[in-house]
């Protein structure tokens, strides 16, 4: 575990300046350490040995105050710098590991989301006693520790040895400590992360259970979850105070050995007072600083380990092929050509390679059995996945040329996007009114939608219309009813291309109706409709049908 990651200058700008102002900080540090050890030595040696009253000292004990002065100003300032650079560094790392997993795309997400959540929610939030304790220890090291050493060198060269021979002592405890503090960090952010997926799952089924009478069914396992969680927790805990107490020990001991020899050379006059003072007082300053960062980087380890794990994440983002950035052209007049479009799944294809031409204007159903793939289909013409075999293609109506197609990869995301409506199965609701959750979309034409998809039935039950209050996922509205806002907000927006998903699988046969005449209304309009369905009344309304299978390997190639 390596006590400084130069990735984290890479991922984390706002840390740099902080960082180098620690350094100069720390040089400071440096210098006001001597200043204040041969201070203390030049006042005292001349009354301990009687050449000297304790008002010839006054100057040197003024200095004395001025150098414990400025040394709290300038911990206060390293404080400061450093809580401020904790907080941004954080919060960037945070908005870079969630613009990777948007990168990454969705079955990533599905695999690693619980994981994603642990890290940015309570996982990186232990990267700030790495910044705030253990960076100004670093920074020490590498400054007060020769600064101090060099100069006992310079007042005694016996004195100096004797600290160069133990001082690799604590580094080499340091390292074979740290091999233990690495493994017992993983252990703890592993058993956090299976902690907090199981409570996500468990909170997004939490309805469900109630519904069932099984609330209390995972409490045993959750009790077990929590209870390796503590383990790994005073597992990394034990580590701690282990290299607590031998870093301890073995600072004790070091000092504990200069400062005898120096005693017995001062005993026997072979070094002066000035000298055995200042070399005294600086023994521990050398050292020191090796025992706190020992101390701070074990009480960091959590927030080291979880860093690593961001950088892991940004990184596979990284190697990601970059998107395109080709203009994207009119989809009026534009097919969807579907150019056998398949995704590997778990050792087979959903779906296995599929074609078929998505006209402008047009209703297009895709159809088949739950799991072959038709939703993968739909995150593939969102730019949210890449097809692992095939590709998707937008051509000019009636033409045949193959310079006139231009490939969805080539294309700009966000300009694609823009063409787009889309109405997922649980379409994504945020607390505030009705009007809140419908984009910013005129009123107008929401009263002209919502009379189109039955909503303004669902609006006169609500006490307020469209100034009715829901909460998070749209608590307040039936499943339905949610469905139903949503296509009132695809269908107000006028994107060319809409995208629905199972758009009456909450409804009944009524609803169903009235959302296969929104459906035609967005095709009188020449809007470009893909639909997932598997009820009749969606299939007999499409124009095409595309149907979707799934398939094992070997059946994918034949």
């Amino acid at each position: 575990m390596r006590p400084f990651d130069p990735r984290l200058l890479r991922y984390a700008r706002s840390a740099r300046g902080p960082i180098a102002v620690t350094a100069l900080l720390g040089t400071i540090t440096a210098l006001l350490v001597l200043a204040q050890a041969l201070l203390i030595s030049a006042a005292l040696s001349p009354v301990v040995s009687g050449r000297a009253t304790l008002r010839d000292a006054l100057p040197a004990i003024g200095g004395i105050a001025g150098v414990f002065a400025c040394r709290a100003l300038v911990v206060a300032a390293r404080e400061a710098v450093s809580t401020r650079a904790a907080a941004a560094a954080v919060c960037e790392l945070r908005g870079r590991v969630v613009d990777a997993s948007i990168t990454l795309g969705p079955r990533w997400r599905a695999t690693n989301g619980a994981e994603t959540t642990t890290l940015l929610s309570t996982g990186l939030e232990d990267l700030r006693p790495y910044f705030v304790s253990f960076l100004p220890q670093l920074v020490l090291v590498c400054t007060v520790t020769p600064a101090a050493l060099g100069v006992i060198l310079f007042l005694d060269f016996w004195s100096a040895l004797i600290a160069l021979v133990v001082i690799p002592l604590i580094p080499i405890f340091m390292i074979l400590i740290g091999r233990f503090t690495q493994a017992a960090s993983e252990d703890k952010l592993a058993s956090m992360k299976r902690l907090t997926a199981q409570l996500l799952d468990l909170m997004s089924g939490l309805p469900t259970l109630r519904a069932l009478g099984r609330e209390k069914a995972p409490r045993t396992h959750l009790r077990a979850l929590g209870d390796a969680n503590t383990k790994a927790t005073m597992a990394t805990l034990r580590v701690a105070f282990l290299s607590g107490g031998v870093l301890e020990f073995l600072t004790t001991l070091s000092v504990a050995l200069v400062a005898v020899e120096v005693g017995m050379r001062l005993v026997f006059g072979n070094i002066s007072l000035f000298h055995g003072l200042a070399v005294i007082m600086l023994a521990p300053e050398v050292f020191e600083p090796l025992r706190q960062v020992g101390a701070q980087f074990h009480a960091s380890a959590n927030g080291v380990t979880a860093s690593r794990a961001a950088f892991d994440i940004i990184e596979e983002a990284g190697a990601v092929s970059s998107p395109g950035t080709t203009a994207c052209p009119d989809m009026s007049r534009t097919e969807i050509v579907l150019d056998g479009v398949g995704v590997r799944a778990r050792g087979a294809w959903a779906p296995s390679p599929t074609s078929g031409v998505i006209r402008p204007g047009a209703v297009t159903a895709l159809s088949g059995p739950s799991g072959a793939g038709k939703s993968t289909i739909i995150a593939c013409l969102l730019a949210d996945m890449t097809p692992d075999a095939g590709r998707i293609l937008l051509r000019p109506s009636g033409s045949s040329r193959t310079h006139d197609e231009a490939a969805l990869a080539d294309l700009s995301p966000s300009a694609w996007r823009e063409q787009i409506s889309w109405v997922p199965q649980s379409p994504t609701l945020v607390p505030g009114t009705i009007l809140d959750n419908m984009g910013g979309l005129p009123l107008p034409e929401l009263d002209a939608a919502a009379a189109a998809t039955g909503f303004d039935a669902v609006l006169a039950a609500t006490p307020n219309g469209w100034n009715t209050a829901i909460g998070s996922g749209g608590v307040g509205l039936s499943v339905g009813q949610r469905q139903r806002l949503a296509l009132t907000r695809a269908l107000a927006a006028h994107s060319q291309v809409v995208i629905l998903d199972e758009p009456t699988a909450h409804l009944d046969a009524l609803s169903e109706e009235t959302v296969v005449r929104a459906i035609d209304a967005m095709r009188e309009e020449g809007r470009t409709v893909i639909v997932i369905a598997h009820r009749a009344a969606m299939m007999e309304a499409a124009d095409v049908v595309i149907d979707v299978r799934s398939a094992a390997n070997e059946e994918a190639r034949a």
